[in-house]
């Protein structure tokens, strides 16, 4: 069930936008920037605000790959994996930073603090290779900054 502040922004933007389709990601976004993520759950209550059918609205979120659709970490980790970022040491990088977490990509640490996850572009291709923690996008990464770059999610 959607929280009362949830249901107010939602309705602030479906006002916004005239149109529940158009207001959907603004939705989910929403709950999820509340929750961490976006439960089944959740997408038949938006849903039912929006005036859209779960499936609708289900079609939305699963497009995009920054809502995520099952718990992620406190900071969720997106490593380029990029034609660019490839060419310039992405994988390697990727590999890293699952040896030092201890996990594989796609996965949570045990404490729930990060989350892993290979996105397709990240859109800084002139600075590959290149990762987003959380909000924050790092760039011109090699193994001596990768180190120093995760102490301040810790």
């Amino acid at each position: 069930m959607l929280n009362t502040e949830e249901k107010q922004e939602i309705e602030v933007q479906l006002a916004l936008h005239g149109d529940g389709r158009t207001a959907g990601l603004d939705a989910l976004k929403i709950v999820q920037r509340h929750r961490g993520w976006v439960s089944d759950e959740a997408i038949i209550d938006i849903a039912q605000v929006l005036g859209l059918t779960a499936a609708e609205l289900d079609s939305i979120a699963t497009f995009y790959n920054l809502v995520f659709r099952r718990p992620v970490g406190r900071h969720v980790i997106l490593v380029c994996d990029s034609v660019s970022c490839w060419m310039m040491g992405g994988t390697a990088l990727q590999k890293q930073i699952a040896q030092r977490l201890g996990i594989e990509p796609g996965c949570t640490t045990p404490d729930g603090r990060f989350t892993l996850l290979p996105t397709v572009c990240l859109g800084a291709c002139d600075h590959a290779p290149v990762m987003m923690i959380d909000d924050d996008l790092h760039l011109d990464i090699d193994t001596a900054n990768l180190e120093h770059l995760l102490d301040p999610y810790r």
